[in-house]
Protein backbone atom coordinates (compact mmCIF):
# COMPACT_ATOMS: atom_id res chain seq x y z
CA UNK A 1 0.00 0.00 0.00
CA UNK A 2 1.23 3.72 -0.87
CA UNK A 3 0.80 5.36 1.96
CA UNK A 4 -0.43 8.98 1.50
CA UNK A 5 0.19 13.14 1.20
CA UNK A 6 -1.29 15.33 2.65
CA UNK A 7 -1.41 19.54 2.06
CA UNK A 8 -3.25 22.00 3.80
CA UNK A 9 -3.02 25.24 2.46
CA UNK A 10 -6.33 27.22 3.79
CA UNK A 11 -7.28 27.63 7.44
CA UNK A 12 -7.71 24.10 9.37
CA UNK A 13 -8.49 22.73 12.54
CA UNK A 14 -6.83 19.46 12.42
CA UNK A 15 -7.38 16.72 15.39
CA UNK A 16 -7.33 13.58 16.16
CA UNK A 17 -10.26 10.67 17.12
CA UNK A 18 -9.98 6.71 16.91
CA UNK A 19 -6.33 6.89 15.43
CA UNK A 20 -7.71 9.13 12.50
CA UNK A 21 -7.01 12.32 11.50
CA UNK A 22 -9.79 14.57 11.77
CA UNK A 23 -10.12 18.00 9.52
CA UNK A 24 -12.31 20.28 10.26
CA UNK A 25 -12.05 23.07 7.43
CA UNK A 26 -13.24 26.30 7.97
CA UNK A 27 -16.96 27.23 6.19
CA UNK A 28 -17.57 23.54 6.07
CA UNK A 29 -19.82 21.90 8.29
CA UNK A 30 -18.68 18.03 7.77
CA UNK A 31 -15.20 16.80 9.02
CA UNK A 32 -12.86 14.61 7.24
CA UNK A 33 -10.86 12.00 8.24
CA UNK A 34 -8.11 9.34 7.51
CA UNK A 35 -6.02 6.53 9.16
CA UNK A 36 -2.80 7.98 10.66
CA UNK A 37 -1.23 4.54 9.93
CA UNK A 38 -1.67 5.12 5.65
CA UNK A 39 -0.24 8.76 5.96
CA UNK A 40 3.68 9.54 5.46
CA UNK A 41 3.74 12.82 5.28
CA UNK A 42 1.78 16.06 5.97
CA UNK A 43 2.54 19.46 5.17
CA UNK A 44 1.03 22.60 7.28
CA UNK A 45 0.91 25.55 4.65
CA UNK A 46 -1.27 28.00 6.34
CA UNK A 47 -0.75 30.47 9.42
CA UNK A 48 -4.28 29.89 10.16
CA UNK A 49 -3.95 25.70 11.00
CA UNK A 50 -4.45 24.55 14.53
CA UNK A 51 -3.11 21.36 15.22
CA UNK A 52 -3.79 19.66 18.69
CA UNK A 53 -1.08 17.99 20.61
CA UNK A 54 -2.60 14.94 21.04
CA UNK A 55 -2.59 14.32 16.80
CA UNK A 56 1.08 15.74 16.79
CA UNK A 57 2.03 12.86 19.19
CA UNK A 58 0.46 10.12 17.36
CA UNK A 59 1.67 11.17 13.99
CA UNK A 60 5.23 10.99 14.79
CA UNK A 61 4.66 7.59 16.68
CA UNK A 62 3.53 6.51 13.16
CA UNK A 63 6.78 7.83 11.70
CA UNK A 64 4.93 10.86 9.38
CA UNK A 65 6.94 13.42 8.07
CA UNK A 66 5.17 16.78 9.53
CA UNK A 67 6.39 19.23 7.56
CA UNK A 68 5.51 23.27 8.04
CA UNK A 69 5.90 25.40 5.66
CA UNK A 70 6.49 29.72 6.14
CA UNK A 71 4.95 32.86 4.88
CA UNK A 72 6.67 32.11 1.62
CA UNK A 73 5.16 28.87 1.33
CA UNK A 74 8.52 27.11 1.10
CA UNK A 75 8.76 24.13 3.41
CA UNK A 76 10.93 25.53 6.94
CA UNK A 77 10.19 22.82 9.82
CA UNK A 78 10.64 19.06 9.88
CA UNK A 79 8.86 17.22 12.71
CA UNK A 80 10.06 13.67 12.96
CA UNK A 81 10.07 10.81 15.63
CA UNK A 82 12.78 10.41 18.21
CA UNK A 83 12.39 6.77 18.58
CA UNK A 84 12.22 5.16 15.37
CA UNK A 85 12.92 1.75 15.58
CA UNK A 86 12.95 -1.16 17.88
CA UNK A 87 16.67 -1.65 17.80
CA UNK A 88 17.97 2.19 17.50
CA UNK A 89 20.80 2.20 20.07
CA UNK A 90 22.40 -0.34 18.57
CA UNK A 91 21.67 0.97 14.98
CA UNK A 92 23.48 4.49 16.17
CA UNK A 93 26.38 2.22 17.60
CA UNK A 94 26.92 0.96 13.87
CA UNK A 95 26.34 3.87 12.52
CA UNK A 96 28.65 6.20 14.59
CA UNK A 97 31.54 3.20 14.72
CA UNK A 98 31.16 3.36 10.04
CA UNK A 99 35.04 3.80 9.26
CA UNK A 100 36.07 6.45 6.78
CA UNK A 101 37.08 3.91 3.88
CA UNK A 102 33.36 2.84 4.08
CA UNK A 103 31.87 6.02 4.05
CA UNK A 104 33.93 7.06 0.85
CA UNK A 105 32.87 4.08 -0.46
CA UNK A 106 29.17 4.91 0.17
CA UNK A 107 29.34 8.52 -1.15
CA UNK A 108 31.24 6.67 -4.43
CA UNK A 109 27.83 4.45 -4.63
CA UNK A 110 26.34 7.32 -4.42
CA UNK A 111 27.78 10.01 -6.80
CA UNK A 112 27.56 7.14 -9.29
CA UNK A 113 23.98 6.65 -8.94
CA UNK A 114 22.53 10.66 -9.34
CA UNK A 115 24.97 11.09 -12.03
CA UNK A 116 23.35 7.76 -13.97
CA UNK A 117 19.92 9.37 -13.19
CA UNK A 118 21.09 12.53 -14.43
CA UNK A 119 22.51 10.79 -17.46
CA UNK A 120 19.06 8.68 -17.89
CA UNK A 121 16.52 12.09 -17.25
CA UNK A 122 18.73 13.89 -19.80
CA UNK A 123 17.87 10.78 -22.32
CA UNK A 124 14.26 10.79 -21.66
CA UNK A 125 14.51 14.95 -22.51
CA UNK A 126 16.20 14.03 -25.52
CA UNK A 127 19.50 15.70 -24.76
CA UNK A 128 22.88 14.73 -24.93
CA UNK A 129 23.60 12.26 -22.24
CA UNK A 130 27.21 10.29 -23.19
CA UNK A 131 29.57 12.35 -20.53
CA UNK A 132 27.51 12.44 -17.79
CA UNK A 133 27.35 7.91 -18.55
CA UNK A 134 31.41 8.32 -18.67
CA UNK A 135 31.41 10.41 -15.43
CA UNK A 136 29.41 7.73 -13.42
CA UNK A 137 31.80 4.96 -14.41
CA UNK A 138 34.46 7.33 -13.34
CA UNK A 139 33.53 8.08 -9.62
CA UNK A 140 36.34 7.21 -7.68
CA UNK A 141 35.93 6.12 -4.04
CA UNK A 142 34.73 9.66 -1.86
CA UNK A 143 34.66 11.52 -5.17
CA UNK A 144 38.03 12.58 -5.15
CA UNK A 145 37.71 14.19 -8.57
CA UNK A 146 34.68 15.89 -7.71
CA UNK A 147 32.60 14.43 -10.22
CA UNK A 148 29.60 15.58 -9.03
CA UNK A 149 29.99 19.14 -9.54
CA UNK A 150 31.32 18.33 -13.40
CA UNK A 151 28.29 16.88 -13.79
CA UNK A 152 26.36 19.10 -12.20
CA UNK A 153 27.46 21.51 -14.65
CA UNK A 154 27.28 20.09 -17.82
CA UNK A 155 23.41 18.79 -16.55
CA UNK A 156 21.56 22.04 -15.73
CA UNK A 157 23.02 23.79 -18.76
CA UNK A 158 21.30 21.07 -21.01
CA UNK A 159 18.25 20.16 -18.67
CA UNK A 160 15.73 22.94 -19.54
CA UNK A 161 15.23 25.33 -22.85
CA UNK A 162 17.13 27.51 -23.58
CA UNK A 163 14.25 30.48 -23.28
CA UNK A 164 15.12 30.14 -19.76
CA UNK A 165 18.57 30.85 -19.59
CA UNK A 166 18.64 28.59 -16.15
CA UNK A 167 21.26 28.63 -13.56
CA UNK A 168 20.86 26.47 -10.15
CA UNK A 169 20.57 28.77 -7.52
CA UNK A 170 18.50 28.49 -4.44
CA UNK A 171 17.25 32.19 -4.60
CA UNK A 172 17.36 31.90 -8.71
CA UNK A 173 14.74 32.60 -11.17
CA UNK A 174 12.33 29.93 -11.94
CA UNK A 175 12.13 27.44 -12.01
CA UNK A 176 14.36 27.21 -8.69
CA UNK A 177 11.38 27.67 -6.66
CA UNK A 178 9.84 24.54 -8.23
CA UNK A 179 12.97 22.52 -7.37
CA UNK A 180 13.52 23.90 -4.19
CA UNK A 181 10.22 22.89 -2.76
CA UNK A 182 10.29 19.42 -4.33
CA UNK A 183 13.54 18.78 -2.75
CA UNK A 184 12.21 20.07 0.76
CA UNK A 185 9.44 17.12 0.15
CA UNK A 186 12.26 14.67 -0.84
CA UNK A 187 14.47 15.60 2.38
CA UNK A 188 11.87 15.27 4.67
CA UNK A 189 11.04 11.82 3.10
CA UNK A 190 14.85 10.46 3.08
CA UNK A 191 14.75 11.50 6.97
CA UNK A 192 11.51 9.74 8.16
CA UNK A 193 12.86 6.80 5.87
CA UNK A 194 16.02 6.86 7.95
CA UNK A 195 14.67 7.58 11.24
CA UNK A 196 12.14 4.96 10.89
CA UNK A 197 15.66 2.27 9.90
CA UNK A 198 16.68 2.69 13.39
CA UNK A 199 19.36 6.00 11.76
CA UNK A 200 20.57 9.18 13.04
CA UNK A 201 19.66 11.74 10.32
CA UNK A 202 22.19 13.97 11.82
CA UNK A 203 25.29 12.52 11.27
CA UNK A 204 26.26 11.96 7.37
CA UNK A 205 28.55 10.48 4.84
CA UNK A 206 29.74 13.21 3.30
CA UNK A 207 27.91 16.04 4.44
CA UNK A 208 29.34 17.67 7.37
CA UNK A 209 27.48 20.95 8.18
CA UNK A 210 27.66 21.43 11.98
CA UNK A 211 24.58 23.87 11.51
CA UNK A 212 22.88 20.81 9.42
CA UNK A 213 20.12 18.69 11.50
CA UNK A 214 19.85 16.48 8.11
CA UNK A 215 23.35 15.85 6.75
CA UNK A 216 22.65 12.12 6.13
CA UNK A 217 19.15 12.78 4.52
CA UNK A 218 20.80 15.26 2.40
CA UNK A 219 23.49 12.74 1.19
CA UNK A 220 20.77 9.77 0.76
CA UNK A 221 18.52 11.90 -1.39
CA UNK A 222 21.36 12.86 -3.91
CA UNK A 223 20.61 9.93 -6.63
CA UNK A 224 16.84 11.09 -5.85
CA UNK A 225 16.87 14.47 -7.30
CA UNK A 226 16.33 13.70 -10.69
CA UNK A 227 12.96 12.28 -10.10
CA UNK A 228 11.68 15.81 -8.65
CA UNK A 229 13.43 17.06 -11.99
CA UNK A 230 11.80 14.83 -13.97
CA UNK A 231 8.66 16.61 -12.22
CA UNK A 232 9.85 19.80 -13.16
CA UNK A 233 10.64 19.56 -16.41
CA UNK A 234 7.14 18.70 -17.41
CA UNK A 235 5.70 21.66 -15.72
CA UNK A 236 8.28 23.92 -17.99
CA UNK A 237 7.23 22.13 -20.69
CA UNK A 238 3.29 22.83 -19.65
CA UNK A 239 3.58 26.42 -18.38
CA UNK A 240 6.48 27.86 -20.43
CA UNK A 241 7.79 31.01 -18.32
CA UNK A 242 4.87 30.88 -16.26
CA UNK A 243 6.49 28.89 -13.38
CA UNK A 244 5.39 30.83 -10.09
CA UNK A 245 4.73 28.09 -7.22
CA UNK A 246 0.36 27.86 -7.04
CA UNK A 247 -1.85 25.25 -5.88
CA UNK A 248 -1.69 23.38 -8.71
CA UNK A 249 2.15 23.09 -9.20
CA UNK A 250 2.88 21.69 -5.30
CA UNK A 251 -0.19 19.51 -6.02
CA UNK A 252 2.13 18.07 -8.64
CA UNK A 253 5.49 17.61 -6.42
CA UNK A 254 3.41 16.16 -3.67
CA UNK A 255 3.31 12.93 -5.67
CA UNK A 256 6.41 12.60 -5.69
CA UNK A 257 6.28 9.58 -3.04
CA UNK A 258 4.16 7.90 -5.50
CA UNK A 259 6.22 8.85 -8.88
CA UNK A 260 7.53 4.89 -10.44
CA UNK A 261 11.19 4.08 -9.88
CA UNK A 262 12.96 1.05 -10.68
CA UNK A 263 15.32 -0.91 -8.13
CA UNK A 264 17.01 -4.13 -8.17
CA UNK A 265 14.62 -4.79 -11.61
CA UNK A 266 11.17 -3.96 -9.69
CA UNK A 267 9.23 -0.85 -10.71
CA UNK A 268 8.05 0.68 -7.80
CA UNK A 269 6.78 3.64 -5.84
CA UNK A 270 9.74 5.90 -4.88
CA UNK A 271 8.24 6.10 -0.96
CA UNK A 272 9.63 2.33 -1.25
CA UNK A 273 12.84 3.02 -3.05
CA UNK A 274 13.53 5.13 -0.35
CA UNK A 275 13.01 2.68 2.47
CA UNK A 276 14.81 0.20 0.85
CA UNK A 277 17.83 2.35 0.53
CA UNK A 278 17.72 3.04 4.23
CA UNK A 279 17.64 -0.43 4.83
CA UNK A 280 20.69 -1.17 2.78
CA UNK A 281 21.90 2.05 4.30
CA UNK A 282 21.69 0.10 7.79
CA UNK A 283 23.26 -3.06 6.51
CA UNK A 284 26.39 -1.33 5.17
CA UNK A 285 27.12 0.36 8.28
CA UNK A 286 26.55 -3.30 10.11
CA UNK A 287 28.89 -5.00 7.86
CA UNK A 288 26.59 -7.41 6.16
CA UNK A 289 27.10 -5.91 3.25
CA UNK A 290 28.97 -3.06 1.14
CA UNK A 291 25.95 -2.07 -1.89
CA UNK A 292 24.06 0.45 -1.48
CA UNK A 293 20.53 0.13 -3.07
CA UNK A 294 19.79 3.34 -5.65
CA UNK A 295 16.79 3.77 -8.37
CA UNK A 296 16.97 4.30 -11.74
CA UNK A 297 14.17 5.86 -14.28
CA UNK A 298 11.76 2.85 -15.25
Amino acid sequence: MIKRSLYFGNPAYLHTRYEQLCIKLKDREEEQSAPIEDIALVVLDHPQITITQNLMAKLLAQNVALVTCDESHMPTGLFYNLSGHSLQSQKFKHQLEASLPLKKQLWQQTVAAKIANQAALLEQERMPNTLLLNYSKEVKSGDTENHEALAAAYYWKHLFPEFLEFSRHREGAPPNNLLNYGYAILRALVARSLVGSGLMPTLGIFHRNQYNAYCLADDIMEPYRPFVDKIVCRMVMMKGRFLELGPGMKKELLELPTLDVLLEGTKMPLLHAIQRSTTSLCKCFEGSTRRLLYPSFP
